[in-house]
C-alpha cells in the first residue's frame, strides 16, 4: 500500500491564468482497508466551452475502438468491474440498485452505440472510463467546501444526488468523497451530485480516478496521466496536483 501525495508543477508549465482553489485529499485507513484504490488528480485553467472539435473526432475514435471490445461478455466478466461488485457486497450495497459509475457506462455505450455527450471535461473522464473500466468523475472546485476526504459515512451526511433538488438519506458504513461541510461528493463511485457538477463555467475540477481491489496502481496512474494529458490537449487545463493511495 502506498500513498502518493506530489506536485505536478514543472519548469515549463503553462501559467495559470484563471483563479484557482487549491484543495486536499486524502482517505481513511478503514476504507483503504476494505480494498478501494483510488487517484486524485486537481486541475486548473479549463475551458470546457461545449463546441470543441476535438473532442468530437475523440469521441468519434473511441466509439470505434469501443464497439470492437466492448460486450455483454466483458461486463459480466471483466475483473475490475467484478471488484466494485465486490466492493459493495462488503459494505451490504446492492449492486442492482448501487452500480460502478463504469459499469452504468458500459450498459449505455452497449446499449445506445455511443459516448453520451456533456461537455468536453465530463466526456474525456467518460471516455477514459469507459476504457479502463475506473469509475472516474470530477468536481468543480469553487463548490467545494474546504478540502476533500474518502472516509465511511455515519449517516449524518448531506446527500443531494445529480440531477434531484432533496437530500436522501445515506446509511452508515458506505464509502464517499466528503468536504468540510459535510456534504457528501460522490456516494461509492455510483454517483455525484448537484453540489459540485461540472458546467461550461467550470475552470478548476478535482477528478477522481476510482479502482479496487482488482486495479493495479499502475493502471491508476496511467489513467491519471492519460487524463491530465487530454485535459491540457483539449481543454487548456494544467494539472496542479495529484494524489494515488492504492
Amino acid at each position: 500500500m502506498s500513498c502518493n501525495d506530489r506536485a505536478l508543477a514543472k519548469a515549463n508549465r503553462p501559467i495559470i491564468k484563471k483563479h484557482m482553489k487549491i484543495i486536499r485529499f486524502s482517505v481513511a485507513d478503514p476504507v483503504r482497508s476494505i480494498g478501494v484504490g483510488v487517484a486524485g488528480l486537481l486541475v486548473g485553467n479549463l475551458d470546457n466551452e461545449p463546441d470543441n472539435a476535438g473532442i468530437k473526432r475523440l469521441r468519434s475514435d473511441m466509439t470505434a475502438k469501443l464497439s470492437l471490445e466492448l460486450s455483454a461478455d466483458v461486463m459480466k466478466n471483466d475483473p475490475i468491474l467484478a471488484g466494485f461488485r465486490e466492493l459493495h457486497s462488503k459494505i451490504g450495497k446492492s449492486n442492482r440498485r448501487f452500480p460502478a459509475a463504469s459499469e452504468s457506462l458500459i450498459g449505455y455505450f452497449l446499449s445506445k452505440g455511443e459516448i453520451p455527450a456533456i461537455n468536453p471535461i465530463v466526456d474525456i473522464y467518460n471516455m477514459l472510463s469507459l476504457d479502463s473500466r475506473l469509475s472516474l468523475g470530477a468536481h468543480d472546485t469553487d463548490k467545494v467546501d474546504g478540502n476533500i476526504v474518502l472516509r465511511l459515512t455515519d449517516g449524518s451526511e448531506r446527500f443531494v444526488p445529480l440531477g434531484a433538488t432533496e437530500p436522501v438519506a445515506v446509511t452508515s458504513g458506505e464509502y464517499c468523497y466528503i468536504d468540510d461541510a459535510n456534504d457528501i461528493l460522490c456516494r461509492l463511485e455510483h454517483k455525484q451530485v448537484e453540489k459540485t457538477k461540472v458546467t461550461d463555467r467550470t475552470n478548476s475540477c478535482f477528478f477522481i480516478i476510482q479502482g479496487n481491489a482488482s486495479t493495479p496502481a499502475s493502471l491508476l496512474e496511467k489513467t491519471t496521466n492519460r487524463l491530465a494529458g487530454l485535459l491540457a490537449e483539449h481543454c487548456k487545463g494544467v494539472a496542479v496536483r495529484s494524489w494515488l493511495f492504492a
